[in-house]
C-alpha cells in the first residue's frame, strides 16, 4: 500500500516515513495540502497522514478538498494533531478526517490505524463487484463501448455541478455525488433479462419490441430490490434501485416505468437519465450516427423541462468542457462527426432522441 504524509517540518515527515517503510509501507511525502492534492490526482496514494497544522492549506482543508474532489477511489485520511478537545475532533471529522492520532506519535498505534484503514478501504471491492455486474449487462450489446465508464462520469460532474447550486444544497452532499458515481453503472443492469432478439436487433424496435425493452427498468429495481431485503442499510444500494427504476421517467411525466413526473423522480436517477442520453447522442449506435457535441446540446436544451430537470440541464451547459473531456478521455473507435448529420433538424432531432433513448 502507498501511502501519503503530509507536513511542513521536515523532522516529522522523516521520522513518520522511517516508521511506515520498517512496517513494509511505500511512502509519498508531501510539504502541504497543496502538494497533497496533486499527488492524489495521480492516483499514487490512498491513505493519507496529515498533519493538522500547515502552511497553504491545513490538514482540515485538505480533508475538505478530498472529499470534494473527483477521485477515482475512496482516500482514508488520518489527521496527526494535538488538537483533542471533542469541538476540534468534531470540526476534523466534519471536514472528512477518518481517523486522528495524537502528536507525537506512538508508532504501534499509528500502524493499529493504519491497518484499520485498509480494512476500510478494502471494503470498495464492492465498486469492482457493481462494475463487473454492470459490464455483464453490457457484454450483451456489442455497440456500448466505453458507455459505462462516460455515463459514470457525467453523471459526476452533473451532481458536482448541482451541489454548488443555492437551491439544490440541502438536497445533494459529497456522499451522495460518490454514490451516484458509484451506482451509475448499474443503471441498465435489468438489460441481463431482456430477448437477445429484443436487445441485439439491429434496427430500431417495433412497438411490441419497444415494450419489453422498456421493462429492462422494473427487472433492474426488482434485482436491487432483492438485495436490499437482505442489506436495507446499505445507502448504495437504495441509489442503484433508484437510478435503475427511474432513469428513463421523464420531468413532464411522458416516461416510463411508471410515468412519475417532476421531483417525484429520485434526483439520481434525473442526474443518469441526462448523462445516458448525452452519451447514447454522441456515440454511434447501429441506427445512427453519432451526433456532434453541438447537436446533442442543442437536444438536450430543447428537451429541458420535457424530459429533463431544468437545473440538470443547467448543470449539463455550465460543464459542457468537462463533458467534452471526458468524451475525448474514454473516446471509441467511431467518433462524433464535428458538424451536425445531413437534414438534421430541431423537429428530426428530437424524433430521433426518441428512439436512442428508447433502451
Amino acid at each position: 500500500m502507498n501511502i501519503l504524509v503530509v507536513d511542513d517540518d521536515d523532522l516529522a515527515l522523516e521520522m513518520l516515513r522511517h516508521t511506515l517503510v520498517r512496517a513494509g509501507y511505500q511512502v509519498e511525502t508531501a510539504a502541504n495540502g497543496r502538494e497533497a492534492l496533486a499527488i492524489l490526482r495521480q492516483g499514487r496514494a490512498r491513505l493519507v497522514i496529515s498533519d493538522w497544522e500547515m502552511p497553504e492549506m491545513s490538514g482540515l482543508e485538505l480533508c475538505r478538498s478530498i472529499r470534494e474532489g473527483s477521485f477515482d477511489g475512496y482516500i482514508y485520511v488520518i489527521l496527526l494533531t494535538s488538537h483533542s478537545e471533542p469541538d476540534e475532533i468534531v470540526a476534523g471529522m466534519s471536514a472528512g478526517a477518518d481517523d486522528f492520532i495524537g502528536k507525537p506519535f506512538h508508532a504501534a498505534e499509528l500502524l493499529v490505524r493504519i491497518r484499520a484503514g485498509a480494512r476500510v478501504l478494502a471494503l470498495e471491492t464492492r465498486e469492482m463487484v457493481i462494475f463487473a455486474l454492470a459490464r455483464l449487462a453490457e457484454s450483451r450489446d456489442p455497440e456500448t463501448g466505453h458507455h459505462l465508464e462516460r455515463v459514470q462520469s457525467y453523471s459526476r460532474v452533473l451532481a458536482q455541478r448541482l451541489a454548488v447550486m443555492p437551491e439544490m444544497s440541502a438536497e445533494i452532499d459529497p456522499e451522495l455525488i460518490r454514490l451516484i458515481f458509484l451506482t451509475s453503472p448499474l443503471h441498465d443492469i435489468g438489460k441481463v433479462g431482456i430477448p437477445d432478439a429484443v436487445l441485439r436487433k439491429p434496427g430500431r424496435l417495433n412497438a411490441a419490441e419497444f415494450e419489453i425493452m422498456k421493462t429492462h427498468t422494473t427487472l433492474g429495481a426488482e434485482t436491487l430490490d432483492a438485495a436490499l431485503v437482505r442489506f436495507p442499510e446499505a445507502r448504495f444500494l437504495h441509489v442503484a434501485r433508484n437510478i435503475a427504476a427511474a432513469h428513463h421517467e421523464r420531468w413532464d411525466g411522458s416516461g416510463y416505468p411508471l410515468g412519475l413526473a417532476g421531483e417525484q423522480i429520485p434526483l439520481c436517477a434525473r442526474v443518469v437519465a441526462l448523462a445516458d442520453v448525452y452519451d447514447a447522442l454522441t456515440t454511434r449506435r447501429c441506427y445512427k450516427e453519432a451526433y456532434s457535441h453541438l447537436v446533442a446540446r442543442s437536444i438536450i436544451e430543447t428537451d429541458s423541462g420535457k424530459h429533463f430537470d431544468p437545473r440538470v440541464v443547467a448543470a449539463f451547459l455550465a460543464a459542457e468542457e468537462e463533458f467534452l473531456a471526458i468524451q475525448r478521455r474514454f473516446s471509441d473507435r467511431h467518433e462524433a462527426p464535428s458538424f451536425p448529420p445531413s437534414g438534421w433538424s430541431s423537429s428530426a432531432g428530437i424524433q430521433t432522441h426518441a428512439v436512442v433513448t428508447a433502451g
